[in-house]
């Protein structure tokens, strides 16, 4: 009993901590609050809130071994949900601001900017993802769901990778989000060695 209600409090804690600062965001804009460049503030919230919240949902997985608390696995889903979904607002305010909806552009975009392309890739597969993170679906699966979910380490770092080649001078935050993953990633040292070593076979 105690245990599910440490479960419930964190995931208060993870739907105040995500929803709050994206209806701030929204706020602000709205009320033309947020700088000389809004759309670049917006844009920029949005992106770097699903790159955190991608790294965060990494983080469970070691915290709750190092720490012992295995009951912090149950936190994984609603994280990754809330990733999906700064990514999905992401992508929507470029569409609204950058390229005023012209799908044609969009694609040009995609096409032709390096950067743009990696995001989107790693944005397909978010939506993977979160579709098949349905209970339902989950146990259709069977075990080709964890193979579909071990992209999620690919996908952190195709948007670190989209961070870094959007960034146009200051590059000291991308240079140490993509040390977070690293550290993150060689965690999973074994496991990724393996996927790769089966990729291979």
């Amino acid at each position: 009993m105690l245990t599910r209600s440490k479960v419930i409090v964190l995931k208060i804690l993870i739907h105040a901590g995500a929803l709050i600062p994206l209806l701030n965001l929204y706020t602000l804009a709205f009320a033309d609050e947020l700088g000389a460049d809004p759309v670049e503030a917006v844009i920029h919230f949005t992106g770097i809130g699903a790159l955190n919240l991608l790294l965060l949902s990494l983080t469970v997985t070691p915290l709750a071994k190092l720490t012992k608390q295995g009951y912090l696995l149950q936190t994984r889903r609603v994280i990754g949900l809330y990733a999906f979904t700064y990514a999905l607002f992401h992508l929507i305010n470029f569409l609204a601001f950058e390229v005023q909806f012209d799908m044609g552009l969009f694609i040009s975009e995609v096409i032709q900017r390096p950067y743009i392309t990696v995001g989107m890739v790693a944005f397909l597969l978010l939506i993977a993802l979160a579709v098949t993170s349905i209970n339902k679906i989950k146990r259709q699966m069977g075990k080709s769901w964890q193979h579909l979910h071990n992209f999620s380490y690919l996908i952190v770092l195709l948007v670190t990778v989209h961070f870094y080649w959007s960034v146009k001078s200051e590059l000291t935050t991308p240079l140490f989000y993509f040390f977070m993953v690293i550290v993150l990633l060689l965690f999973r040292y074994k496991k990724l060695k393996a996927l790769i070593l089966s990729t291979l076979k």
